[in-house]
């Protein structure tokens, strides 16, 4: 059902009442104007009858027959009003309009009977002889105590209704004038008390899309001024308290936003309530699409799931490590504990996700480390240890097997130095790097790469392999000079060292951007693709028996890498198979970008 508004309410409700009491007042002024109308009406038939009584006693009781009937219709006549004479038992002797021979009998009459009872007889009704209303007026006609005959007068009352009737049609009209200026007022009243309410319905649904700036006009009325005033303070207090909300969730948000840590709240029916964005990178999801889902369905990994519904069961806290297996493998530590509302209750489980990754890479890297260095410490430690017990236990030994033996040594001892200068150099690059002692001056590459390329000319020679060498004069770059040289000869002894005979190595440098860019280019071999990712890691070969047999020791380009990094740089690869490699070296091209 539709509701109406207040302002038709009110309007119709006055107008009916307004109009209704205008109506009662026209019918009561009516009415009253017909009773006045009708009392002096019978005050005049009184006057009348009072005359005719008084002629009648004159002539009653009648010495002729016929004179009271003539008496009637005489009066009648110049009174313009019905006379009759009517006996004590109700035989009328005369009447001004009718033979009354022919009338009945009248004694039972209203007000003939009072007139019989001693009062004055007056009756209202419809006449069947005239056919219509007539107001009746009966007085007695006495001569001293004795009663000799009722005179009677009756008048039409449409005489009194043609009277009323212009008076009527006056209240009438002026009841139409009336109630069109009352409709007008009563309009503009209830406009008046409609629009504030107006204002504030509006203002109102202002306030409930958002809008807490909005505010009310004070009426003049003193109530619809208090409930507009209630209303803007409500509106001030919603807007402090929401601003007072906001803010605190938007400093909740730009915590957890900010943490490293990924937090994941869960319901007790494990359905995800919140994740930060650290949780959502961790687990690969999109805030927006997991809220609301289950933990079974935003994530498959049954550790996670298992671990979730435990911290659900238990009341205290849980640690746990697991693995999500993504577009990358991700090692998670999780710490799970209740998740309870205000009032102290459970409503679910909250778990930070911690990424320890990096730590367990370290831990394989570190752990590999020792495994590397222990394994190549123990093949020159093993071949030592072999030569020494082969001659102290042989004594008198031939001089070309002695001196094959002390060869042997020599070169175990030589490899076993140039591991641990590798190692030493490498850890001596990590350490100054870390301390930023690694001093950084402006420096042409070209002169490096002439350097580098000079060192390993012999080298190459052997091989038949061409050096060439490609970088403008005017290509500088902050660079420790020694450690540059240092990197690109490395790369340039494992170019040499897999390349065939006859071959052409191009080491060049060039400005891109805002980096500079040396290349050391092969025609070697190339590099299967599985190994590209972890070729600059320590120990770490392609072909363990062939590296080893070339003297290499594993650790080559990872100094590579961490003079690339001292620099600000990075390194990278790329290779084709059997048609050759490309290494990279990209340091910026000017000191501004350290600061």
């Amino acid at each position: 059902m539709r509701r109406k508004k207040i302002m038709w309410r009110i309007y119709v409700s006055f107008l009916l009442s307004a109009m209704t009491a205008f109506a009662a007042m026209a019918w009561y002024a009516t009415q009253s104007l017909r009773w006045f109308h009708q009392d002096q009406v019978a005050a005049e038939l009184l006057m009348q009858a009072r005359i005719i009584s008084r002629e009648a006693a004159a002539i009653l009781p009648e010495t002729e027959p016929g004179t009271a009937d003539r008496l009637c219709k005489e009066l009648g006549r110049l009174m313009t009003t019905r006379i009759t004479l009517i006996l004590p038992d109700g035989r009328v002797i005369g009447d001004a309009e009718d033979n009354p021979d022919g009338m009945d009998n009248h004694r039972n009459r209203p007000e003939i009977a009072a007139v019989l009872q001693g009062a004055t007889g007056k009756a209202v009704r419809f006449s069947d002889t005239r056919r219509q209303s007539l107001m009746y007026l009966a007085i007695p006609v006495r001569q001293g105590n004795t009663l000799l005959a009722v005179a009677r007068v009756s008048l039409p009352l449409t005489v009194i209704d043609w009277s009323l009737h212009a008076v009527v049609r006056n209240i009438i009209m002026g009841w139409l004038i009336v109630a069109i200026l009352f409709a007008v007022v009563t309009w503009l009243l209830s406009r008046r008390i409609s629009r504030p309410l107006e204002d504030m319905r509006r203002v109102a649904e202002r306030i409930a899309r958002g809008d807490l700036e909005a505010r009310v006009a004070r009426p003049d009325s003193e109530e619809l001024g208090d409930l507009a005033r209630t209303l803007n303070q409500m509106a001030a207090q919603l807007g402090e308290r929401l601003g007072t909300i906001t803010r605190q969730r938007n400093e909740q948000e730009a915590v957890l936003a900010s943490m490293v840590e990924g937090v994941l709240a869960v319901d007790r029916d494990e359905r995800i309530l919140h994740l930060n964005h650290a949780a959502a990178r961790l687990l690969e999801l999109a805030p927006e699409q997991a809220r609301g889902r289950s933990i079974q369905e935003a994530v498959r990994n049954r550790d996670l799931q298992a671990f979730i519904g435990a911290t659900l069961a238990r009341t205290g806290s849980a640690e746990s490590e697991i693995v999500i297996y993504g577009n990358e493998e991700r090692y998670l530590q999780l710490h799970g504990t209740a998740l309870t509302d205000i009032a102290g209750h459970n409503i679910g489980a909250l778990i930070v996700l911690n990424d320890i990754t990096r730590l367990k890479r370290l831990e394989t890297v570190r752990r590999d480390f020792v495994a590397n260095v222990s394994h190549e410490l123990k093949t020159p430690i093993t071949a030592l240890k072999g030569c020494v017990e082969t001659l102290s236990d042989n004594e008198s030994m031939d001089p070309v097997e002695n001196s094959r033996f002390l060869a042997m040594m020599v070169r175990q001892v030589a490899r076993m130095e140039t591991l641990v200068e590798d190692l030493l150099s490498l850890s001596r690059i990590e350490f100054d790097a870390e301390r930023k002692r690694i001093a950084l001056d402006q420096g042409a590459i070209g002169d490096v790469l002439q350097r580098a390329a000079q060192s390993f000319t012999v080298a190459a020679a052997a091989k038949s392999i061409s050096l060439v060498v490609e970088c403008p004069a005017e290509v500088f770059a902050p660079i420790n000079a020694a450690l540059l040289e240092q990197a690109v000869g490395n790369l340039l002894d494992n170019a040499i060292k897999f390349s065939a005979n006859g071959t052409r190595i191009l080491i060049s440098g060039r400005l891109a951007g805002n980096e500079v860019e040396i290349q050391v280019t092969d025609q070697g071999p190339g590099i299967e693709k599985k190994h590209l990712s972890r070729l600059f890691e320590r120990f770490y070969r392609i072909d363990q028996s062939r590296s080893r047999a070339m003297g290499g020791t594993g650790l080559g380009l990872a100094i590579v890498k961490h003079i690339a990094l001292a620099h600000r740089g990075t390194v990278a690869v790329e290779s084709t198979l059997g048609k050759g490699s490309t290494f990279t070296i990209r340091i910026p091209h000017n000191l501004k970008q350290y600061t």
